[in-house]
Formats: structure tokens, C-alpha cells, sequence
């Protein structure tokens, strides 16, 4: 981390401290906890977030990818549903684009499907059985059929990593708990693009929408836990 972003988290940990208390005092920043039936939702790690020279990519791959490797050991040695997304386009510039109004503010044609860009990062690549959604907004529920494989494989619990903090990674848990889910945030396996926004969205979603964990205790949760079976 940087002089500047370390100047940065610091002044947001005094910010945080009297957020807190304010939080607090308004009945914010309950613990909604783990459940019984995890899955690992791990969003956006494709070549064009992960690998540099992207319009999208993403800082501390360092810190990010390692910690989806140790996850998503954990998750396939007990066996549970592992779901990734990627954000990716057939047709963005031409007459009947698929990209929505969406490329009037990102440069979202810059990612196609089918393209190395769009494929998830090698390092933390899907096996046989594990689904890759190609989603087209920011939340890997919206026009997805990500709820209801959840719900088939009675999931109650969605580990969630990836990128971005700020976009996809908050939009997709404030669908979870919506959708029924406890949204469980891997501190360790998320990032984004600007120094800041990964540390205010950690609080902010913490404080509203989901459970912000280290990966240690996550970790230590799956260990806990039962194998997945099919009944």
C-alpha cells in the first residue's frame, strides 16, 4: 500500500470511529452471522480486473488472489457451490448492444465475450461443476439464475470476493440479503481501482447490508462445517 493510501485509510479509521457511534446508537451494525449452507460467490476475477493493462484493472492482486486460492480450497474440500462471474459483452458497439445505457458511463465494450479479457484469471480458475455466470449489470443476481441455483442447493450463506468493492461486489450483496442470503464479505479478497473506496464500502456494508470478515475466520467456518451433500 502506498504513503497516500495509507494516509488515506488512516484518516477513514477516525471518520469510521465516529460513524460508529452514530451507527451504533441508531440500532445500525447488527450481526446477521453465518448459517449452516455456504456458497462462494466470487465476482468479476477475470483477466480485465485481475491483469494490468485493463481499463478495469484492479489494485492488490497480491493480497486478493491468494486469498480466493485459500477459499476456494476450503470450498471444494467440502464440497460447496462455487459460482464466479465475469462482466462481458457479445454485441457493445453495434445497433443492438446489449451493454444497456451502461457504456455511456464505463467502458464496458472494452470487455467481449469469448475474449481472454473476459475469461477468469488462471490462478483462481473454475473447475469441473463450478458455474461462470456472464452477467451483463452490476449485481450477479440481476437477470441471472443465480437466486434459484442458490436456493436448489439450499444455500443460506454467500461467502462473497472479487471486484469491484464499490460496483459489483456491493451491488450483488445488497441483493443477497434481499434475496435471503447471509452476505458474508471477505475483507482479504476484495479490492478496486481507487485508494479509499475499498475501505468506506467495507464499513458501509458492514454497517447495512452484510457480515465483513477476515479470511482466517471464514476459513475457519468451512473447516467447521459438514461436506456438502446432495440431500
Amino acid at each position: 500500500m502506498s504513503a497516500s493510501s495509507d494516509d488515506i485509510k488512516k484518516a477513514l479509521e477516525t471518520i469510521f470511529d465516529a460513524d460508529s457511534k452514530i451507527y451504533q446508537n441508531r440500532g445500525f451494525q447488527r450481526r446477521i452471522g453465518f448459517g449452516s449452507r455456504p456458497a462462494l460467490l466470487i465476482i468479476d476475477l477475470a483477466n480485465a480486473w485481475t491483469q494490468p493493462g485493463y481499463a478495469f484493472t484492479c489494485d492488490n492482486m497480491d493480497e486478493i488472489i491468494p486469498a480466493n486460492q485459500k477459499l476456494l480450497k476450503a470450498a471444494r474440500d467440502k464440497k460447496i457451490p462455487v459460482v464466479y462471474t465475469t462482466t462481458a459483452y457479445q454485441d457493445p458497439s453495434g445497433p443492438n448492444s446489449d451493454t444497456g445505457l451502461w457504456h455511456l458511463k464505463i467502458p464496458v465494450e472494452t470487455v467481449r465475450e469469448g475474449t481472454e479479457a473476459a475469461e477468469i484469471d488462471s490462478r483462481i480458475a473454475p473447475i469441473d461443476g463450478e458455474q461462470v455466470i456472464c452477467k451483463k449489470r452490476a449485481s450477479a443476481f440481476h437477470g441471472t439464475y443465480l437466486a434459484g441455483y442458490l436456493r436448489a442447493h439450499r444455500v443460506d450463506t454467500l461467502i462473497i470476493t472479487g471486484v469491484t468493492l464499490a460496483g459489483c461486489v456491493r451491488h450483488s450483496t445488497e441483493d443477497a440479503i434481499a434475496e435471503g442470503f447471509r452476505p458474508i464479505v471477505v475483507r482479504e479478497g476484495v479490492g478496486d481501482r481507487v485508494p479509499g473506496v475499498v475501505e468506506w464500502n467495507l464499513f458501509d456494508i458492514d454497517a447495512k447490508f452484510g457480515d465483513v470478515e477476515p479470511v482466517d475466520s471464514v476459513l475457519s467456518y468451512l473447516d467447521g462445517i459438514d461436506p456438502f451433500t446432495n440431500t
